[in-house]
C-alpha cells in the first residue's frame, strides 16, 4: 500500500482543514451556499442557546464548556453571548487551532467591562488521544460539551468512535449535557439509493457511497462502523466521512452514563426552534434565509427553477392578503433545502446518581 492509502481519515481531515484558506466577508457573501452556511449557523446558535439556557434554569449561570472539534472558532461568539465561564477548545487541525486562539485573543482585547471567559486550546486527535491528559486542571468538570458537524468522522472504526465518545463525555458532570449536529445516516442512504450508481447530485452537493458495488444488493445494510461516504458541498468540504447509526451512538453513550434528551432531524428542529422566543428574530439577524424575490440589483444564488416552492408560498400569502403590497419571503434554494434534510441535532444528559 502506498503512503496515501495508509493515511487515516483523521490525517486526511486535518490536512484538508489546515489547507482551507480564510475567506473575507465579500468572498463569503458571494458563495453559492452563503445562506445555507448561515442557516446551519443559526441551527447551532439555537441548539447552544437552548442548553445554556437550560443550565441557567438549573442553577448554572456560567457554564464550563468543551468545544470538541472547534475548527477556527466559529462558535466563540456564541460562548461569549452565552456568558460561559471557561472554554476548552480542541481540534485535530493545528492551523485551525492557531486561528481559533487568535480570534479569542482579538475578542478578549476588545472586551468591554464584562469579563470574557477564560480559555485553553488543545490540538489533538480526539479519536485517538485522551484529552483529559492535556487539560490544565485534571479534575475539571464540564457543564456542556458541544460537537458540531464533526462527530461522524470518528465512526471510521469502533475504537475511534469509543475514544471520541470518552473524550466528549467522561468529564461531564451529573446533569451536564452533550449536544451536537450529525449527518442523518438514514437520509444519506435514502439519497444515495435514489441517485445513480451510488451517487447523489444536486446543484450544491455530491454524495458518493464508499462501497458502490454493494448497493447492487437490495438487502445491503451499511456496516455499523467504517460506512464511508464522500461528501462535497460547493467545494467547501471534500473529505471521506462516515455514517453514524444513531441507535448505536445512543447505546455507546448509555454505556457512559448518558441518556437521550432528544434527536431531531433539521426539518423538525426548524419548527421547534422557531417556537422559541428569539428564534425567528435571530434567523433574520443571521441572514439564515435568502430573500425571495430578490431586489432588482441582486441576483438569486440558485437557478430560478430552484425557488418554485417559495414562489408558490408567496402567491398563496398574497392571495390571502389581497392588499397588493410587495412581499418578500425567506427561503433556501431547493438544493440547499435538500442538504438541510441530511442533518440532525441531538442532545444527551449525564444521568444523576440515585440517592
Amino acid at each position: 500500500m502506498g503512503e496515501e492509502a495508509e493515511k487515516s481519515t483523521s490525517s486526511v481531515v486535518a490536512e484538508h482543514y489546515n489547507a482551507v484558506p480564510q475567506k473575507g466577508i465579500t468572498e463569503r457573501t458571494q458563495s453559492r451556499i452563503f445562506y445555507l452556511r448561515n442557516f446551519n449557523n443559526w441551527m447551532k446558535s439555537m441548539l447552544i442557546g437552548e442548553f445554556l439556557g437550560r443550565l441557567k434554569d438549573e442553577g448554572c449561570p456560567r457554564a464550563t464548556v468543551l468545544d470538541l472539534c472547534c475548527g477556527k472558532g466559529g462558535d466563540l461568539l456564541k460562548w461569549r453571548i452565552g456568558n460561559v465561564a471557561h472554554l476548552v477548545a480542541t481540534d485535530i487541525a493545528s492551523v485551525s487551532m492557531e486561528q481559533c486562539e487568535s480570534r479569542y485573543k482579538e475578542m478578549k482585547s476588545r472586551a468591554d467591562r464584562r469579563p470574557i471567559f477564560t480559555a485553553e486550546f488543545i490540538t489533538a486527535d480526539a479519536t485517538k488521544d485522551r484529552l483529559r491528559d492535556s487539560y490544565s486542571r485534571k479534575d475539571i468538570e464540564f457543564d456542556l460539551c458541544s460537537c458540531q458537524f464533526s462527530f461522524h468522522y470518528s465512526f471510521e472504526s469502533e475504537g475511534q468512535a469509543r475514544s471520541m465518545i470518552r473524550n466528549a463525555v467522561e468529564r461531564i458532570r451529573p446533569g451536564g449535557y452533550f449536544i451536537g449536529t450529525l449527518p442523518d445516516a438514514e437520509r444519506i442512504m435514502y439519497c444515495i439509493r435514489s441517485g445513480k450508481a451510488g451517487i447523489y447530485l444536486n446543484d450544491v452537493v455530491r454524495l458518493e457511497y464508499g462501497d458502490i458495488d454493494s448497493l447492487n444488493d437490495p438487502a445491503h445494510k451499511p456496516p455499523v462502523f467504517g460506512a464511508k461516504f464522500h461528501f462535497s458541498l460547493d467545494t467547501q468540504v471534500n473529505c471521506p466521512e462516515y455514517l453514524v447509526h444513531f441507535p448505536v451512538l445512543e447505546k455507546l453513550l448509555e454505556e457512559c452514563g448518558m441518556e437521550l434528551v432528544y434527536k431531531k432531524p433539521f426539518a423538525d428542529a426548524i419548527s421547534y426552534y422557531l417556537e422559541k422566543q428569539d428564534g425567528r428574530a435571530l434567523m433574520g439577524r443571521m441572514q439564515a434565509l435568502e430573500p425571495f424575490p430578490p431586489t432588482s440589483d441582486v441576483r438569486l444564488m440558485g437557478k430560478e427553477e430552484e425557488y418554485k416552492d417559495a414562489e408558490a408560498e408567496r402567491e398563496q400569502i398574497l392571495a390571502q392578503r389581497a392588499d397588493g403590497r410587495h412581499l418578500t419571503v425567506g427561503t433556501l434554494s431547493k438544493s440547499e433545502w435538500e442538504v438541510t434534510t441530511m442533518y440532525l441535532v441531538f442532545a444527551f444528559r449525564r444521568k444523576r446518581s440515585k440517592k
